[in-house]
């Protein structure tokens, strides 16, 4: 181990990819001893929480060693690059798709709905059960089968005749009905 410590980034990078027995293992760890905290960091700075940085420093390292082990890394004097490079890319990835996580909530999750659930709230059972019965025969099974019966669109449709699309599609009018009927009183 004393050995990987000394040893230069080009060089510890070029022992995970030799992927020699015994060498391997020491050489990968000293990878990511090395480039962890400091992608912690960068994800730190950019994604500004903790949980995330220490999610992308784990996947960044992933991605890295597993690279170095397919040999799809050319230069491995550049790994510093490299990692600097991943971390960048798997972040602004991680950006986006929390934008357009927030986008959709705003989208389709009116505001009342967004807040956080108190104590006190309390789903009307009664009102639920008289919104089912409102439903189509067809519309109420495929909402007891996806949510009663935690089945999937593929088994549902199996098992009502239908194909998968049509189940997504019945169930996604059923639930703005059911939605709708919830929220009027």
């Amino acid at each position: 181990m004393q050995v990987m410590v000394d040893a230069g980034d080009g060089d510890v990078a070029r022992a995970v990819a030799a992927r020699a027995p015994g060498h391997a293992e020491a050489a990968e760890a000293e990878l990511y001893r090395r480039f962890a905290p400091r992608v912690r960091l960068y994800g730190l700075r950019h994604l500004r929480d903790e949980d995330e940085a220490r999610d992308l420093s784990q996947q960044v390292m992933l991605v890295v060693i597993e690279k170095l082990r397919a040999g799809a890394i050319r230069d491995a004097d550049q790994i510093a690059s490299f990692v600097l490079g991943v971390s960048r890319t798997m972040t602004k990835d991680w950006k986006r798709l929390n934008w357009r996580r927030e986008k959709l909530r705003e989208t389709f999750l009116p505001a009342s709905m967004a807040g956080v659930a108190t104590l006190d709230a309390h789903l009307d059972l009664d009102h639920l059960e008289a919104c089912l019965g409102r439903l189509a025969d067809r519309e109420r099974m495929v909402v007891l089968l996806t949510f009663y019966a935690e089945k999937t669109a593929r088994e549902a449709g199996r098992e009502l005749r239908l194909t998968e699309g049509n189940v997504r599609v019945i169930r996604h009018r059923a639930v703005e009905r059911l939605r709708t009927c919830m929220t009027s009183r």
